[in-house]
């Protein structure tokens, strides 16, 4: 019997718009069915994403690999055509994949490269170097250009512009600056929303040490565009390492500073698309009754529109 962990139950019904408990019941018949149809053997615990189930399994050739069940949501069907975009280049590869057969529920089997589930990018002690190593895989990440089909940035850029008139009624009166101060920036640059295959959430814990290379990236939520698109989500990490310096703005530059360098990025629309996610967080956080926009991102947009 395949078992559905707790947390991942809970998740299904915390985004009953992406799952539900009628996700968590079929999981275990669904998983039954890939792990008999591609000849799978499952050979340890259940692990999971927000709503992902993941089982680590062994193919009939013996070799090890990872099956992800997933509920098909706007962030996650480009994983399949993204996976085989960068076919392994600093990613985890995709093996095989398919539509999973569940009447009223659209979503994806995909079977994975095992990597070391158990070791991130967390585990390195040196703030820095695991920074320096995220970058050099969004690198070769961001090499590749977006295939057909993929979501666009421009289309995220102008969908946010347009939420703004709303978000600026609705949000705390003391940030309604920085959402004029975001959307201005995405505005001058939504016209050129770039053509990479962006990851879009690659942080520390999406990293994982392999046996193929040392480390490389996990659970994409592919689009096409520009690449300062994507740094946002490595600079809060480990935020108390950014307090504990004394000088927040300066730590948070360094770090911006060595992505967009190891990117070979132009540094000032990098700054225009890193607020430009400010940004989306913060309509996201406005949509779910947040009563006040996340102080760390705010921190990271002051530092980079003041840097002396």
């Amino acid at each position: 019997m395949i078992e559905v962990p707790g947390e991942l139950a809970a998740n299904h019904l915390k985004y009953p718009d992406d799952s539900g408990p009628s996700w968590t019941a079929a999981l275990p018949g669904v998983a039954q069915h890939f792990l008999d149809a591609w000849d799978l053997r499952v050979e340890g615990p259940s692990m999971h994403g927000i709503v992902s189930l993941v089982l680590p399994v062994r193919q009939a050739d013996g070799s090890h690999a990872a099956l992800k069940l997933q509920p098909a949501t706007e962030e996650n069907v480009t994983e399949g055509p993204g996976l085989r975009q960068w076919d392994g280049d600093g990613i985890v590869r995709l093996l095989r994949e398919d539509t999973l057969p569940l009447p009223g529920h659209d979503g994806n089997a995909l079977l994975l490269e095992r990597l070391v589930g158990e070791r991130s990018l967390e585990s390195v002690p040196d703030t820095l170097e695991a920074m320096k190593i995220l970058t050099s895989l969004l690198a070769r990440l961001v090499v590749h250009p977006a295939p057909a089909g993929m979501r666009r940035l421009a289309d995220i850029a102008q969908g946010m512009l347009d939420d703004v008139p709303h978000a600026l009624e609705k949000a705390h009166p003391d940030d309604r600056r920085w959402l004029d101060i975001c959307a201005g920036a995405v505005r001058e640059l939504v016209g050129e929303p770039g053509d990479r295959l962006l990851h879009w959430d690659l942080h520390f814990d999406n990293v994982l040490a392999a046996e193929r290379e040392p480390w490389l990236a996990i659970d994409p939520k592919p689009l096409a565009g520009d690449p300062g698109f994507d740094l946002l989500p490595a600079l809060d990490n480990r935020w108390d390492d950014v307090v504990a310096t004394g000088d927040v703005a300066r730590a948070v530059r360094v770090r911006f500073d060595l992505m967009v360098d190891g990117l070979g990025l132009d540094r000032q629309r990098a700054v225009g698309w890193t607020l430009g996610r400010v940004l989306q967080n913060a309509l996201w956080d406005i949509k779910d009754g947040e009563e006040r926009l996340n102080e760390e991102q705010l921190a990271i947009a002051d530092a980079l529109l003041h840097r002396p």
